[in-house]
C-alpha cells in the first residue's frame, strides 16, 4: 500500500513538474508566437482594443490612422490615399494582422506594445487611459508621391525617389497598387474575398515593385561597367574604346546593334563618355569582356548586387522591409557577360537599387543606407527613436563619381535634350531593357540626379512591358519629379 502510494505522490509531483515547465514555456519562449497566431481571437480584440498609433507623411499628413468603431473590435484602421501610399503603409488586418511596409515593420510600436513604450504602459495603468501607439513619421514627399503615381497612371511599374547624402526615400510608387481599406474591414468573410481577389489577380497589385521585383536593367547598367574600367586606372573619359556598327557576340554567331548611328563611333572607336552618352552597345559589351566578369562582378557587389537591404531603418520593431537582392551572373561566359554589361541577359536589378546607384554618383561615390522612418514619437510626442545617415558602401572613388557625374550629364546634353530642366543641370542614364519571347516589348527606364552640380534628389523609374524607350516612356516622369522636387 505505501509502494501504490508512493508512486502515486511521484506520478503527482511529475504531472505538477510538466505543468509548469510547460506553462512557463508558454508565458515565456512562446508567448510571442502565439500572441501573433491568427486563430488566437483573444490576441486579436487586445490588439484591436486600442488605438494603433498613426503613420505620417514627412508633413505631417496623416497616411494611416486608427479610429473608434461601433463594433467589438473598437477601432478602424482607416489608410488616407491607400492606393498611392500602399507601398509606404502595408495594411492591418482582422486576418493578417499587419502585413507589408510599416504596418508590418513598426508592429509593436504602432500597436504600443514595444519595449520602448513601457513608461506609458506603466501610467495608463494608474490613469486609466487606453495604451496608445506610437506615430511612425516618415520621409515620404506627399506631393512627390502624388504626382509619381499619377505620371504612372494605368502602367505597370515603380518610381523611387531619395536624397542622395542621406538616404531618405522621398517617394515609393508601385503601379498598379490596391487599397488596404478594403483588407481593414472589420468583416472577415469581405476581407478574405478581398485578399483573395488581390492574391489572384494576374497584375500583382499587392507586389511592392520598387523593392520586390526584379528587372533587366538595360542600359543603366552601363553605369556599373563605367565604374568598372574607370576604377581600374587604364580608362578615362575620353579614353578610345572599340565600338563599331555590330559585334558578335564570343562563340556565338550572334550580332549585338546599337539603336543610333551616333553610338557606332568613328572608325570603329568611341570615346568612353560618347559610350555612355549614346549608350553604345558594341561599345560596352566589348568594354565588360575586356575588363572581365571578375572586375565587373566585383564593382556590381561595391553597389549592391547581391545584397538584401534593408529599407526602413536600422530599428525595426517587426518584420523588417527589405529589398530583394538584384543579381549579377556568377561565372558568367564571355558572350552572357557581354549581355550583362548592357543590361541584359542574367543581370537583374531592383528600381530600389538603381536609385541608390544614382545616388552614389551623386554623392562622391558613398551609397547610403536607404531609410523609410524618419522618427518615432510615443503619445507625449517625446522622440522615441530618431533615424540618422548611415553609410550603405563606399560604392567607387570620388573621383570616378566625378566623372560619371559628367559623363550622365553629357547624356542629357547630346543624346536627351528634351529631358532638361530649365533652372537646373540633369545627370541621367536611360535604359531599354527587351523582353518577351521574342523580345517584342520593353522595360523602359531612367535614373539621375538633379542638380547635376550640388544633387537634391535622386530618381529612378520603370515602366514595364512597353513599346517605347527609356527616354521616352520613363524619360518624362523623372523630369516632372525632379520639377516638383526642386521647386519646393
Amino acid at each position: 500500500m505505501n509502494n501504490s502510494l508512493r508512486h502515486l505522490f511521484n506520478a503527482v509531483i511529475v504531472l505538477f513538474a510538466i505543468l509548469g515547465l510547460s506553462t512557463s514555456l508558454i508565458m515565456t519562449v512562446r508567448a510571442n508566437e502565439l500572441n501573433a497566431d491568427t486563430r488566437n481571437t483573444r490576441a486579436l480584440y487586445h490588439e484591436y482594443g486600442a488605438p494603433r498609433g498613426s503613420i505620417l507623411a514627412s508633413d505631417g499628413t496623416v497616411i494611416a490612422k486608427s479610429e473608434k468603431s461601433d463594433d467589438a473590435f473598437s477601432y478602424q484602421r482607416t489608410y488616407s490615399n491607400g492606393q498611392v501610399y500602399a507601398p509606404v503603409t502595408g495594411y492591418f488586418s482582422v486576418n493578417q494582422r499587419a502585413d507589408r511596409g510599416v504596418e508590418a515593420s513598426r508592429n509593436s510600436l504602432l500597436s504600443g506594445e514595444s519595449s520602448s513604450l513601457w513608461l506609458s504602459r506603466f501610467k495608463s495603468l494608474f490613469t486609466g487611459e487606453e495604451n496608445l501607439g506610437a506615430t511612425i513619421e516618415t520621409s515620404i514627399d506627399p506631393k512627390l508621391q502624388t504626382l509619381a503615381y499619377q505620371l504612372l497612371g494605368d502602367k505597370q511599374g515603380a518610381v523611387v525617389a531619395m536624397e542622395p547624402k542621406t538616404g531618405r526615400i522621398l517617394a515609393m510608387v508601385s503601379t498598379p497598387s490596391y487599397d488596404p481599406n478594403t483588407l481593414a474591414s472589420h468583416n472577415t468573410s469581405e476581407v478574405n474575398s478581398a485578399y483573395a481577389a488581390l492574391v489572384g489577380d494576374a497584375n500583382n497589385p499587392m507586389l511592392n515593385r520598387t523593392t520586390g521585383e526584379l528587372f533587366p536593367p538595360g542600359s543603366t547598367f552601363k553605369l556599373v561597367v563605367a565604374a568598372a574600367a574607370l576604377e581600374e586606372g587604364d580608362y578615362n573619359t575620353d579614353t578610345q574604346i572599340p565600338a563599331g556598327a555590330s559585334y558578335t557576340l564570343p562563340g556565338t554567331v550572334t550580332n549585338l546593334t546599337n539603336t543610333t548611328s551616333a553610338a557606332n563611333g568613328s572608325n570603329g572607336q568611341i570615346t568612353l563618355e560618347d559610350a555612355l552618352a549614346y549608350s553604345s552597345n558594341t561599345a560596352f559589351a566589348q568594354l565588360g569582356v575586356k575588363l572581365g566578369k571578375d572586375k565587373v562582378a566585383d564593382q556590381a557587389k561595391k553597389m549592391g548586387f547581391g545584397s538584401s537591404i534593408t529599407v526602413d531603418g536600422n530599428t525595426s520593431t517587426g518584420t523588417p522591409m527589405k529589398a530583394t537582392a538584384s543579381k549579377f551572373p556568377d561565372s558568367p561566359t564571355d558572350d552572357r557577360l557581354a549581355l550583362a554589361s548592357i543590361g541584359q541577359g542574367d543581370v537583374l536589378e531592383t528600381p530600389l537599387l538603381n536609385a541608390m546607384i544614382a545616388s552614389a554618383v551623386a554623392n562622391d561615390g558613398v551609397m547610403m543606407q536607404p531609410t523609410l522612418v524618419d522618427r518615432v514619437r510615443s503619445s507625449d510626442l517625446t522622440v522615441i527613436s530618431e533615424s540618422s545617415p548611415s553609410e550603405f558602401s563606399r560604392a567607387f572613388s570620388s573621383d570616378t563619381a566625378g566623372k560619371i557625374n559628367a559623363m550622365m550629364q553629357s547624356v542629357i546634353t547630346k543624346e536627351d535634350p528634351q529631358l532638361q530642366l530649365a533652372n537646373a543641370k540633369v545627370a541621367a542614364k536611360t535604359g531599354t531593357a527587351q523582353i518577351g519571347t521574342n523580345n517584342n516589348t520593353n522595360d523602359a527606364w531612367i535614373t539621375g540626379f538633379a542638380p547635376a552640380d550640388n544633387p537634391e534628389i535622386a530618381v529612378a523609374v520603370v515602366v514595364h512591358n512597353v513599346s517605347t524607350y527609356g527616354a521616352q516612356a520613363a524619360g518624362p516622369i523623372m523630369q516632372k519629379i525632379m520639377q516638383e522636387a526642386l521647386k519646393q
